[in-house]
């Protein structure tokens, strides 16, 4: 049997502090989404040919195609630009946002554009590495997927494009995680684990500082049919408190 090759990929857990402490950004993909449909996910997805381009002007040097594409995914599917001033450190807000929009409406779905015409750098400096996923090679449609986890920047309001995403909500790890037990949505097995992951820390700022010091572990979970059901492991060795999962009979 020939394994599908797995294409390079790139999510970002967004962060912020909220009422009852850590929350993350979710999206809910499309019904008709070709991968996912319908599941509760961080925003994300392939990295394009262009992303490489873009890594001339951008920092650090380490995994860049895959920062670019998380940041450009994010824009995409849930309208959140991090970005900087050409200079500055600090991170483009909702003020910087709204003048954006006015003066480039032509840019508006576009931050590549933004780039030159704003005098705007991708924050890719602001991206933690936070783990690596590779899809089971028993899957038909296979990512290496590089998960980073960065702030949230201030006053930039999340708003779903209606093609890929449905909708966008800011959740505890905790309600992510019961929404998807309670059968509310539909949350995979590597997001799962994550937000479990998530979950250890308090505040987006310790959950940052932790995962400076966290080594990242190359995880290739593997499928196997018991009993007729469909199972999903991953080696225990991995950092992860759960390491197996029933799948749904339709999942793949």
């Amino acid at each position: 049997m020939t394994i599908p090759p797995a294409l390079p990929a790139a999510t970002i857990m967004l962060l912020r502090d909220g009422p009852a402490g850590i929350e993350v950004l979710m999206v809910r993909r499309h019904t008709k989404s070709g991968f996912a449909a319908g599941a509760l996910v961080f925003p994300g997805g392939k990295v394009d040919a262009a992303d490489a381009a873009l890594t001339r002007h951008s920092r650090p040097a380490d995994l860049l195609p895959f920062r670019i594409a998380a940041i450009r995914e994010t824009w995409e599917e849930a309208g959140i630009f991090l970005a900087h001033p050409r200079g500055e450190d600090r991170l483009i807000d909702g003020a910087d946002m709204r003048r954006l929009r006015d003066a480039y409406p032509d840019s508006a779905v576009d931050p590549v554009a933004l780039l030159g015409e704003a005098r705007l750098e991708f924050a890719t400096d602001r991206l933690v590495r936070f783990a690596h996923w590779i899809t089971p090679e028993a899957e038909p449609r296979r990512f290496d997927t590089h998960f980073f986890i960065a702030p949230a920047p201030a006053g930039q309001i999340a708003a779903a494009d209606g093609r890929e995403t449905l909708e966008c909500a800011w959740l505890s790890p905790a309600d992510a995680l019961a929404a998807g037990d309670a059968g509310r949505a539909l949350v995979m097995f590597p997001t799962r684990l994550n937000l479990m992951r998530l979950a250890r820390s308090r505040s987006a700022a310790a959950a940052l500082e932790r995962a400076g010091h966290e080594p990242i572990v190359t995880v290739l979970p593997v499928i196997t049919v018991e009993a007729g059901e469909r199972i999903i492991r991953i080696a225990r060795d991995c950092g992860y408190e759960q390491s197996e999962m029933r799948l749904p009979p339709a999942s793949r």
